[in-house]
């Protein structure tokens, strides 16, 4: 049965918000949010998979925040993405979305088939990135890890998944992983020097960690993501939001991905940047494919991606966050408009 939790108090003041530059709720409502009626971009995207894991029934009892579930109790977990039908197609969608950022690459990390038997994947969502691995790696067992059983149940015989929170111990054997990956981890992970411990620990010698994450705000370099407006104001309300829940959205401004893969030992440290545009804005046919895809992405389930953060521990109201989302769907649509994000890959080895 899920349960409603009880709403959070705010993190900040009204005054204290103000301070660091967040507009409040009743902004958006005096904003023109007129949507575009013939405008389907987000509703005619197909759905991908919608089959779940077979599963003790036990850790189905999911929490249920403003009608969108979540993961159960289990342990101090805590992730801000919905489970449910539509999230799971939003993250097929996100998964397509990364391939396409990296150029249709799965990692970086200049890995050998012939030494490749035990890969990680941690966080690994609806497991898309775990099965196309295996398919690449036949030869290699592929453990996909997660704290919410929404992975589909045909899956290559050498992919299995596990429900794992991957703040808390790892129970793998030491030096016993030759790829150890991470995705989009922002806002999951409460000590990005301890979860690095933990892969340098488990890693085998010779062995690779991979970690990929996007910037938490938008910006544009000719001034028209303007100050007041709902994509500036997008990294401050998540930023916000991250302090509060002691779990980091701001993983890219601090470079907490190379700083921890430092102070775990890693070694032959290496990082590559990703500029993704929001939209098709601009000439270069390459990056308007990308910007298309990080739009459809972010529009799959603009709700369920904000339901957790704006309502559940900043305390708007549903009504208010729907208002934003309408603004910041106007402001994507906008050509003008030459908005961007930006993301970054590191990959490290443990030395022999």
């Amino acid at each position: 049965m899920a349960t409603e939790p009880a709403q959070q108090p705010p993190l900040l003041s009204n005054e204290e918000q103000t301070a660091v530059g967040i507009l409040p709720p009743s902004h958006w409502q005096q904003q023109s949010t007129e949507e575009d009626p013939n405008d389907d971009s987000a509703s005619s995207i197909g759905s991908f998979i919608s089959s779940t894991a077979s599963l003790s029934e036990s850790i189905f009892k999911y929490r249920n925040i403003h009608g969108r579930t979540y993961h159960g109790e289990i342990g101090n977990a805590e992730s801000w993405q919905p489970n449910d039908e539509r999230h799971k197609e939003a993250l097929d969608i996100a998964h397509h979305t990364w391939t396409v950022i990296l150029d249709g690459k799965l990692y970086n990390s200049p890995l050998e088939k012939k030494n490749i038997q035990k890969v990680i994947d941690i966080g690994t969502g609806t497991g898309m990135w775990a099965i196309d691995f295996a398919d690449e790696f036949p030869n290699a067992e592929v453990i996909g890890t997660d704290i919410t059983p929404i992975q589909p149940s045909w899956i290559p015989g050498n992919v299995k998944f596990e429900l794992d929170d991957c703040n808390a111990e790892w129970t793998w054997a030491d030096n016993s992983i030759d790829f150890i990956h991470m995705r989009m981890l922002f806002g999951v992970v409460a000590d990005w020097e301890a979860l690095f411990r933990q892969a340098y620990r488990v890693c085998k010698p010779g062995g690779y960690t991979e970690s990929l994450n996007s910037n938490s705000s938008f910006t544009s370099d000719d001034g028209s993501v303007k100050d007041d407006s709902a994509m500036a104001q997008w990294g401050r309300v998540w930023n916000a939001a991250g302090k509060k829940m002691g779990r980091p959205f701001e993983v890219y401004d601090l470079d907490l991905q190379r700083k921890g893969m430092e102070a775990a030992g890693f070694v032959d440290i290496q990082v590559r940047e990703y500029f993704i545009p929001v939209n098709t804005w601009p000439e270069d046919k390459d990056l308007a494919e990308k910007g298309l895809w990080w739009k459809i992405m972010i529009e799959s389930d603009l709700e369920g991606y904000l339901n957790y953060t704006f309502n559940a521990v900043m305390g708007w109201r549903p009504e208010e966050t729907g208002v934003y989302a309408a603004q910041l769907r106007k402001e994507f649509k906008n050509p003008k408009i030459h908005g961007y994000t930006r993301a970054r890959s590191v990959w490290g080895r443990k030395p022999e």
